[in-house]
Parts: C-alpha cells; sequence; structure tokens
C-alpha cells in the first residue's frame, strides 16, 4: 500500500503561479510512473503530466509550456510548477502513482486549484 499526499493548491489570479506536491509513503526512485490529473466539476478526471522510469517527461496539450512536473527521489515528492495559471486551469488536481507497469494505481486525495480574478 501506498499513501500519497498532495499540497500547495490554492486560489491565485489568472497569469500567476503555484506549486503542487505529492509526498509518498515509499521511496519512487524505482517506480514505474508518476503523474498529475485535474478533475473539473461537471468532467471527467484527465491527465495532466506524467513521469515514467528512464523516459522524459510528457504534458498534455493543454498544459504544455505552462507547467513542469519534476521528482525528487530523496524527499520521495514530485512536484507540478504551475505557470501562466487560467481559468480553465481550475480543478481538483490529484496524484498518481504506479509502481509496476501492470501494478494498479494510487492515487492521492487531491488538491484544490482556483483560478480566479
Amino acid at each position: 500500500q501506498v499513501q500519497l499526499v498532495e499540497s500547495g493548491g490554492g486560489l491565485v489570479q489568472p497569469g500567476g503561479s503555484l506549486r503542487l506536491s505529492c509526498a509518498a509513503s515509499r521511496s519512487i526512485s524505482d517506480i514505474f510512473r508518476m503523474g498529475w490529473y485535474r478533475q473539473a466539476p461537471g468532467k471527467q478526471r484527465e491527465w495532466v503530466a506524467r513521469i515514467i522510469s528512464g523516459g522524459s517527461p510528457n504534458y498534455a496539450d493543454s498544459v504544455k509550456g505552462r507547467f513542469t512536473i519534476s521528482r525528487d527521489n530523496d524527499k520521495n515528492t514530485v512536484y507540478l510548477q504551475m505557470n501562466s495559471l487560467a481559468p480553465e486551469d481550475t480543478a481538483v488536481y490529484y496524484c498518481n502513482l504506479r509502481l509496476k507497469i501492470l501494478g494498479q494505481d494510487y492515487w492521492g486525495q487531491g488538491t484544490q486549484v482556483t483560478v480566479s480574478s
């Protein structure tokens, strides 16, 4: 079992920035994949960004060039730096982890991001 705890959400004005953090309860140095998803009111959960073991970060087209995913293996933490935020980025953001390529997915509890003036 793996616990994921997100933090860093909040209210920000359009054009602003936030950094989300996701702390895992075990080492992330050998996991298959970690990433971020989001779910806006009335919409399905969508993928935002991910890091796959041995690969480069991948981003959804809607956030490419504005969001950056990174990891700190020493802290067992993955981050999502979000710049140039827009109202359409408003959602609950969820951290996701998969230990093995065919393993189960683990989810955090979510952190609310609201972009509004």
